[in-house]
């Protein structure tokens, strides 16, 4: 939802691991659109970064139980196909929930080997709710404006303040999206996803997800087993945590990311001075945080909004340089404009952030079953945060709208599912946003699925991001069907190693282009 381009200094890694061929089933014809599905007027609307960029649009029901009745539309996208054989439409998503899918599936055409994209029709899309979808939400404009209340609720008005904000989102979603907010969810994205596949024409979908994308992927797949072709999952949710216990699961891995982020800038404290002891930078860092809470920098960057501006971090260590600048300047310079200016980079949420959040906020609430009590998320997450500081309070309100949600809750779906083709799944074991163990859980969950493990890793989001390891993988799969043996040792098929960390920044006008920034820009936070 907020988009950065950072530096990545990276290597190239070399695949490993044995490999079992699946049939690949190319070269079939192009299809005519399925009977009564709606044709999809496809038109230019190439940028100077994905020039051959088709764009379209699609009526689909609000309620797929009433086909009949209201309707609304999805913004689709399109890198069509160049090659003579052709693999079927590629459908990717970018996750949040809320994420856009538009711009990926040029990032995606643009970024898998050029033989390989050229078998498929790239299809990105915004779910329901979404960017250039209608109705596009945005529940209450200006929620997250600064400067914000201590997302820390150590006195029982700085609760009061943080619960009424959680309190006033949830009514106004309410009153400006009653009638769609019962249809904002998962399974009715999945339903979309199929009428996305049954306006192209095809028997079967290739689906690429990232992030909660990968639950709405596995969805897809419980819902419509036979009409997968292949599937791939990047950082996966884990489908059993849905959606109160996996971001408090996610408290504890972001304050390891976190404190990975402290000791490295500790391991260069010849660029930063902040200290060679972890520890001491650390003290450093929450010491900046108090100040901020009782004089927020350039009257903006108070203590919620500096936890806003280093969650990413978390996502992405390519931001790490950027944000060691800012944090280095403000304690040992008592220089606050480059804090500012990390917050408007990283931190700040624009209209496209605000419809981001609302349809987050939509779909987690709408769901699965949050707890109403506020007692309880008191006292879960003065739990957590005794363990973990550095996000547990921000997410608890983050996602607090869910305790006063308008509309009822629906069950997660069981994805577990025996009835799929190989499925490949990447995760990385230090992701913080979606941590391993769902991507253990839903390598087991879906039989006959790969697990390719990035070894050391913690960024969110792993492949097409300079990994080449992980990338030879993906390129294998979507190739021919390609895919590890599955006699890896352990839970894992196959183990790339992690790419080496960044450096810091040599100048002040050091380049932000690489895949890995231009990929965690369109993946943006929080999912």
């Amino acid at each position: 939802m907020r988009h950065r381009a950072a530096v990545l200094c990276g290597a190239a890694v070399i695949a490993a691991g044995a490999v079992t061929a699946v049939p690949a089933e190319a070269g079939a014809p192009r299809p005519a659109a399925a009977p009564g599905a709606p044709a999809l007027d496809w038109r230019a609307c190439g940028t100077a970064d994905y020039p051959t960029l088709q764009c379209a649009s699609l009526t689909v029901p609000l309620d797929h139980a009433r086909p009949e009745g209201r309707r609304i539309t999805l913004a689709l996208s399109r890198v069509p196909h160049t090659a003579a054989t052709y693999q079927g439409p590629l459908l990717v998503n970018p996750g949040g929930p809320g994420g856009s899918g538009l711009t990926l599936a040029g990032f995606v055409a643009s970024s898998l080997p050029e033989e390989v994209a050229a078998q498929y029709d790239v299809i990105g899309f915004d779910p329901r709710g979404v960017g250039r979808s209608e109705p596009a939400l945005n529940c209450r404009p200006g929620h997250f404006a600064p400067v914000r209340p201590d997302s820390l609720p150590a006195a029982e008005a700085v609760e009061k303040a943080n619960l009424a904000r959680a309190r006033s989102f949830a009514e106004a979603c309410g009153e400006k999206h009653g009638d769609v907010l019962p249809y904002i969810d998962t399974v009715s994205a999945a339903r979309d996803v199929d009428a996305i596949r049954a306006a192209l024409g095809a028997r079967q979908v290739n689906y690429f997800g990232y992030s909660y994308g990968t639950y709405l992927g596995a969805v897809y797949a419980k819902l419509y087993p036979d009409r997968v072709r292949r599937l791939v999952l990047d950082s996966v949710v884990d489908p059993t945590e849905v959606w109160h216990d996996s971001n408090l699961a996610q408290d504890l891995v972001f304050n390891d990311r976190h404190r990975a982020f402290l000791a490295w800038i500790a391991r260069h404290d010849a660029a930063y001075g902040l200290g060679t002891d972890p520890e001491r930078v650390e003290a450093a860092w929450y010491a900046m945080r108090a100040a901020l809470a009782k004089e927020p920098a350039g009257g903006k960057v108070g203590a919620a909004e500096l936890e806003d501006t280093f969650i990413p971090g978390g996502y992405y260590n390519g931001y790490w340089p950027y944000l060691a600048e800012a944090f280095a300047a403000y304690v040992t310079d008592a220089d606050s404009g480059p804090l500012v200016e990390a917050y408007d980079n990283f931190g700040a949420v624009d209209a496209s952030g605000e419809n981001g959040y609302s349809v987050y906020a939509s779909v987690q609430c709408r769901d699965a079953a949050w707890p109403r009590d506020w007692d309880r998320w008191r006292e879960d997450n003065w739990d957590v945060y005794e363990k973990a500081p550095f996000m547990a309070w921000n997410n608890a309100w983050y996602n607090a709208p869910c305790a006063f949600w308008p509309t009822g809750s629906l069950r997660p779906v069981d994805v577990a599912n025996d009835a799929l083709p190989p499925a490949l799944l990447f995760q990385a074991t230090g992701d913080a946003a979606t941590p391993y163990e769902g991507g253990v859980t839903a390598h087991r969950l879906l039989r006959g699925s790969r697990l390719v493990v990035e070894e050391g890793g913690g960024n969110h989001g792993i492949t097409l991001s300079g990994n080449t390891c992980l990338d030879e993988h993906l390129a294998a799969y979507l190739a021919d069907g390609t895919v590890p043996d599955g006699a890896g040792t352990g839970e894992a098929d196959a183990v790339c190693p992690a790419l080496p960390e960044p450096k810091p920044l040599e100048s002040k006008a050091a380049s932000t282009s690489s895949r890995g920034s231009t990929l965690h820009g369109l993946l943006g936070f929080r999912g």
